[in-house]
């Protein structure tokens, strides 16, 4: 057991996810505990290897989520409590705009590794975004490409099709928490109808929240910024 706390605390330390699942009640020796982690291996045990299995996709269902419960195995009689130890949910702000200054303080007040990318570096800068976390001076389809996970939360916010159109193709073939486009409700059904011609379906663009924010009548980039980091936290909670 002492071991097993050394792997989680090695863990959370290093920014990776992890879940553990302890037995509460019956099906095996109770306060048995398993790890997984998110590639599906696991270590330690539960006593019955047919339960470990349907603990493990169920505790890498919950971590893809950062979700902790109960989960009842009724014809086991058996209860297993999962618990997900996860990094922040990473906010990746499109754009090193107005509104992303404001965001990506807003954000980090609250919890969020913050990512700020511009291929334009006279606008990613420390100067402008000295709450972020990182500052990726790059075309956004080659700094959002194999970062986006379940809970990534991805605000387009530059106006300019040439760059919120290839972070939107990633983040739409991504499993995203959440995908938001900076604009009008013309501007963003303009934008549907470009990626639709290029074979995105409905549901797929169904994921697009745009305009980005709620609707608060927000006018300047802190009121704009306190709508969308608003909307973005409605989703992560509510789904």
């Amino acid at each position: 057991m002492p071991e097993q706390y050394t792997i989680i605390r090695a863990a959370i330390r290093a920014g990776q996810s992890i879940a553990t699942a302890t037995l509460i009640r019956t099906g095996g020796p109770p306060g048995a505990k398993l790890l997984i982690f998110p590639d599906g291996h696991s270590e330690g045990s539960l006593g019955h290897p047919d339960l470990e299995r349907r603990v493990v996709a169920d505790a890498l269902d919950m971590l893809a989520q950062g979700a902790t419960r109960v989960v009842e195995y009724a014809d086991r009689g058996a209860a297993v409590f999962v618990e997900s130890f996860v990094p922040p949910p990473t906010l990746f702000m499109v754009g090193g705009v107005h509104i992303a200054v404001a965001l990506s303080t807003l954000a980090k007040v609250i919890g969020f590794h913050t990512v700020v990318v511009d291929p334009r570096s006279a606008f990613a800068t420390e100067a402008r975004f000295p709450h972020a976390d990182e500052l990726v001076v790059a075309w956004p389809d080659e700094a959002l490409e194999g970062r986006l996970d379940a809970r990534s939360c991805v605000a387009v916010l530059t106006h300019d099709p040439k760059l919120d159109d290839p972070a939107l193709r990633v983040a739409l073939a991504s499993p995203a928490r959440y995908i938001g486009a900076l604009g009008s409700s013309k501007t963003h059904a303009t934008r549907r109808d470009r990626l639709r011609g290029e074979g995105f379906s409905d549901e797929q663009l169904a994921r697009i929240h745009g305009p980005i924010g709620l609707p608060i009548g927000a006018k300047t980039p802190p009121e704009i910024a306190l709508s969308i980091l608003a909307d973005v936290v409605s989703v992560q909670r509510k789904g």
